[in-house]
């Protein structure tokens, strides 16, 4: 009789203890997120420009925050989130100048191997140098690459079977420490995404070889699938922004989109050279700043070229039978003190010991002579006035496509050249100006004059359509309220200044108490506003229907930027040579040059008004030469306040 008895109880105890396993087994695990994102090839704290060491930006500095911040930590993970192998002249001579031999392993992953990254996403400038250098590099990387929107076009192959470029996603397989010591195996998936703009950005490189999703469809595709393939945490590391506003089919920047996506447990994000969290997205939808989160989901911008490092921190515990993240915390750890402008971290040696032999190849190259220069060259005033470190890109331009056009059907028509300036401060910072002092002129003088390894392209267009495309470049401007304060900032920060183009060929000015004709996605937005006037070729109104040939890079004649009219159905010169090349064999050509600009276009006065600036703190030594810029205020910074004279 007893015996039956004992069987029920067993089976009740047995149950009991199914059900408390696990309370019984819970366990709590902290986590550390690092990212790093948008180095340009800055692997060492050197201004290759300026030839000289930096205390604001280098790999080399973020080292040392990367090894603080995982002596800290009982558990991280390090992940790079794009665009490492080009912005500066070490990246343009590791795949230019001395292309890396088969199986010789790219610097940047010399210094990424060792410092153990888990994995990395592909950003939008892995494109520049082509497909096959891209390949070539990233083999040398002993950590996988993600991206899952970019997929292979292969003959007779429908756009729904096309195979992947890259693996979409790789799921991490790691043995952390929880909180009681013991040894927690965990499986985090990551996923990578790139803008689908490459498609535009580098044409060239990309036409027929590969496409582009949408991120926001594809990640709605895949975070499923690795959470169904056993992924317990889901790291999203998109080469992609945050705006404000509806994130539209193809958007460039989409993680406000992202971090609704459900499955997703951090983000990693970069690409636009922000820095989140920070004040500037304070005024975004779903942000806590104070918690570093977007929509609830812990998120990291750690700015550009190694002058942050991003750091999410974790709390996940197993008690209701999977791994959830209970907790989170993100932040950004600066190698700079921008206050007091005083370094917080020294330089880890073991880059420079890592890469000596091509940063030394490197500076080699970059200061052999090209030319010499009667006067100081400075991107200081480029917002505000005609400038000649723009204008001597305008000029290499013109002369390089009169000799490509002779001969063609296109030789007898109008040419005009648009030319922009990259350096200008901005989110770069406010030493990110050229200023190259009057005398040699060296090969690293045109780096810092072109920062990009775009090529010379040039596109047929209407007078009509020159004047919508200098109405896009003059979104630069705030508008100008003549009835407003008796001081009003004249230029719009947010405006990209590799997207205000000047032309040169014909003369105009900017009535800027006109508003913004065309948003940044090249939309009109007020069809009555014109603040180009007086728009002129050869000293006559401009003829709106007559054809002009524009000298410009393949980025915007493929459409970068967005502006009205160019989406690449229109360039009729696609040339094999960078714009870098031909600055440099112009000034070769010229020997000596005296850089000057010839003022074709100006900023109109605003009676009553006076219009304010901000620029580096270095251009204060060259007003003497702009009698038309006065100074308002040294800031202390690093920065000064300007005035645009009547």
């Amino acid at each position: 009789m007893p015996r039956p008895l004992r069987r029920p109880l067993f089976a009740l105890a047995a149950a009991l203890a199914l059900a408390w396993a696990p309370m019984a087994q819970s366990a709590e695990v902290r986590l550390r997120l690092l990212e790093t994102t948008d180095v340009h090839m800055n692997l060492l704290n050197w201004d290759y420009y300026q030839d000289k060491p930096t205390d604001e930006y280098g790999l080399a500095k973020t080292v040392s925050l990367i090894k603080s911040a995982r002596a800290e930590a009982r558990n991280s993970l390090l992940f790079d989130n794009g665009d490492l192998l080009q912005g500066s002249p070490l990246g343009d001579y590791v795949a230019r100048v001395k292309p890396l031999a088969a199986n010789e392993v790219h610097p940047a992953y010399k210094v990424l191997n060792r410092l153990g990254v888990d994995a990395a996403n592909i950003g939008n400038h892995e494109f520049n140098y082509g497909l096959p250098f891209l390949r070539q590099a990233i083999a040398g990387a002993n950590f996988p690459y993600v991206n899952a929107n970019v997929h292979l076009v292969e003959p007779g192959v429908a756009a729904a079977d096309e195979k992947h470029a890259f693996a979409p996603y790789v799921i991490l397989d790691r043995e952390f420490t929880d909180e009681a010591g013991g040894k927690q195996r965990l499986k985090v998936g990551v996923i990578g995404f790139v803008p689908p703009q490459i498609m535009q950005w580098d044409k060239l490189n990309l036409e027929g070889k590969v496409s582009v999703r949408d991120i926001l469809e594809t990640a709605n595709k895949f975070v499923p699938r690795m959470r169904g393939e056993g992924a317990q945490l889901v790291v999203a590391i998109p080469h992609s922004g945050f705006e404000r506003g509806e994130t539209v089919w193809f958007a460039e920047n989409s993680v406000a989109r992202l971090a609704e996506v459900p499955g997703i447990d951090a983000i990693l994000f970069g690409h636009s050279h922000g820095e989140f969290p920070g004040r500037f997205f304070s005024s975004h939808p779903k942000v806590n700043l104070a918690r570093g989160t977007i929509n609830g989901v812990p998120a990291v911008m750690p700015g550009r070229w190694g002058d942050h490092l991003g750091v999410i921190d974790l709390v996940l515990d197993n008690a209701s039978g999977a791994w959830k993240v209970t907790d989170s915390r993100a932040e950004i750890r600066p190698i700079t003190d921008r206050a007091t402008r005083k370094p917080l971290v020294a330089a880890d040696p073991m880059v420079a010991e890592a890469i000596g032999a091509e940063h030394a190849g490197t500076l080699a190259h970059i200061r052999s002579e090209v030319a010499q220069a009667s006067a100081p060259i400075i991107s200081y005033f480029a917002q505000v006035a005609d400038d000649p470190s723009v204008q001597l890109v305008s000029q290499a331009q013109l002369a390089y496509t009169r000799r490509a056009m002779q001969g063609t059907e296109y030789e007898p028509l109008p040419l005009l050249s648009a030319a922009a300036p990259f350096k200008s401060g901005g989110r770069m910072g406010w030493t990110n100006y050229t200023d190259i002092p009057a005398g040699p002129l060296a090969l690293r003088n045109i780096a810092d004059l072109y920062v990009y390894p775009n090529t010379v392209a040039a596109v047929r267009i209407t007078g009509a359509q020159v004047r919508e495309w200098l109405e896009m470049s003059a979104g630069q401007f705030n508008r100008i309220n003549p009835a407003g304060p008796s001081e009003q900032e004249l230029i719009n920060p947010v405006f990209p200044t590799y997207n205000f183009d000047t032309l040169d060929g014909v003369t105009y000015r900017i009535d800027v108490t006109q508003a913004q004709r065309y948003n940044r996605d090249g939309k009109v937005i007020a069809p009555d506003a014109h603040r180009i006037i007086d728009l002129r070729y050869q000293g006559e109104p401009i003829d709106e229907k007559a054809p002009f040939i524009v000298v410009t890079n393949n980025y915007r004649a493929s459409g970068g930027g967005n502006f009205p009219g160019l989406d690449g159905n229109n360039i009729v010169m696609n040339a094999p040579d960078e714009n870098r090349e031909a600055l440099a064999r112009y000034l070769a050509a010229a020997r000596r040059v005296d850089p000057s600009a010839d003022n074709n276009w100006r900023v109109q006065a605003v009676p009553g008004v006076k219009l304010r600036f901000s620029s580096g703190a270095g251009a204060i030594a060259h007003l003497p030469r702009y009698p038309q810029i006065t100074l308002v205020k040294d800031n202390g910074d690093g920065s000064a306040l300007f005035e645009l004279a009547p």
